[in-house]
């Protein structure tokens, strides 16, 4: 098979299929390379990730969970490196092409998975999402996508970036294959009642461009008279901008924990953006690491008085649609700024999320509405995408 959107890792395409008669047989599916694959190198998206490595000697739990339930692996995605971005450009393997939105990026740092299922090229595939990195590219490239309640899906066998937010999750064209992926990694069956109130996130919707605010409200309409009872809240009442100041002061610490041995030891190449990360997670005071700990406890307080059970809340998933490729670094650090802003709340307070296609902005460029239910509610909330689809007709 072709890969004519740059989405695989270069070299000879990984297949294994899936065992005969699971409920996901006939479906293929694609790995980030973070995830083990026996006998293939896992390589991180940086070429001297994988040096001095041993070769895994057993797949990662999500990719033989997808291969025991009857899926082929067809084979692995690029990522950003080591999982460091959110826009999905890779200055080792390339940016994939994301065909929903041709010449702007897939969104990262599962960006290979992402672009190959938007372009058809498999079913659905694994990504990872620390600080939004299923979440993002879903918006950018129109597609289902589900960051799950932190601590729900077995990582064993993905490689880290910062474990206290760090998950996995998948994405899907159409909710039907959506819901049948979700059912297998989630382990339990999508249910069909629906919750019965929305609250829409007003703050976010606020921050948000205006064409991209306004190009969501068709989804909302339709989600509130899907569940029957909406109401508006303001979801971060500390302001969006401190609740992301929190998860990059956690976030990069972790990730520099994550790789402070293989720092030292091999001195890698990076990408300049990725090494100022790392950079900057060396350098954050134990103070403000303090302070954002405690700033968690408050928006996980936040977000489970705002989402008791029966409730869900919807904002935009990103500020913005995709952004170009190849813009300069002083534009790019902004738009990953204000992605945060939205983001945030996944890292710190580990409740699910999963985002909705179906809305474009006047340019015809894809832009997602994420819902969030309380912890534990991931199945409810791939029962909601399941819906949306289907009042689409």
């Amino acid at each position: 098979m072709t890969d004519e959107i740059g989405a695989f890792v270069p070299g000879p395409r990984v297949h294994i299929e899936g065992r005969a008669g699971g409920p996901l047989s006939g479906l293929t599916f694609a790995a980030k390379d973070l995830f083990a694959v026996a006998g293939v190198p896992t390589g991180g998206g940086n070429h001297d990730w994988p040096t001095g490595r041993p070769i895994p000697d057993k797949h990662s739990w999500a990719v033989q969970t997808l291969l025991d339930a009857g899926a082929t692996l067809i084979g692995k995605t690029i990522t950003d490196e080591v999982s460091l971005g959110i826009l999905g450009e890779n200055a080792f393997d390339g940016t994939p092409k994301n065909v929903a939105a041709p010449g702007r990026v897939p969104g990262g740092s599962s960006s290979g998975s992402a672009a190959a299922v938007a372009a058809g090229i498999c079913d659905t595939a694994l990504g990872t999402d620390t600080g939004g990195s299923v979440r993002v590219p879903s918006s950018f490239c129109g597609l289902h996508g589900i960051r799950p309640t932190h601590g729900r899906v077995d990582v064993t066998g993905m490689l880290p970036q910062a474990p206290t937010s760090d998950t996995t999750g998948w994405f899907a064209r159409d909710a039907e294959t959506f819901a049948r992926v979700s059912a297998v990694m989630l382990g339990e069956e999508i249910p069909s009642k629906l919750p019965s109130k929305l609250i829409v996130a007003v703050d976010a919707f606020g921050f948000a461009d205006a064409d991209t605010a306004e190009a969501l409200q068709p989804m909302v309409r339709k989600l509130a008279a899907l569940i029957g009872s909406s109401g508006e809240e303001i979801m971060a009442p500390q302001g969006l901008s401190v609740w992301a100041r929190a998860q990059r002061s956690l976030q990069p610490a972790e990730a520099y924990a994550t790789f402070r041995s293989w720092l030292d030891e091999r001195n890698p190449r990076f990408a300049f953006s990725v090494a100022k990360a790392l950079v900057t997670g060396s350098m954050i005071p134990e103070s403000d690491k303090v302070w954002a700990n405690l700033m968690r406890q408050e928006v996980r307080g936040r977000m489970k008085y705002l989402l008791p059970e029966g409730t869900i809340l919807c904002l935009p998933t990103t500020p913005f649609p995709a952004p170009k490729v190849g813009l300069p670094l002083s534009v790019l650090d902004p738009l990953r700024d204000r992605i945060t802003c939205l983001c945030a709340q996944g890292g710190l307070a580990g409740f699910p999320q999963v985002n909705l296609p179906g809305a474009t902005t006047v340019d015809g460029l894809p832009v997602g509405l994420s819902i969030i239910g309380p912890r534990g509610s991931d199945a409810t909330l791939v029962a909601v995408a399941r819906a949306m689809e289907k009042a689409a007709g």
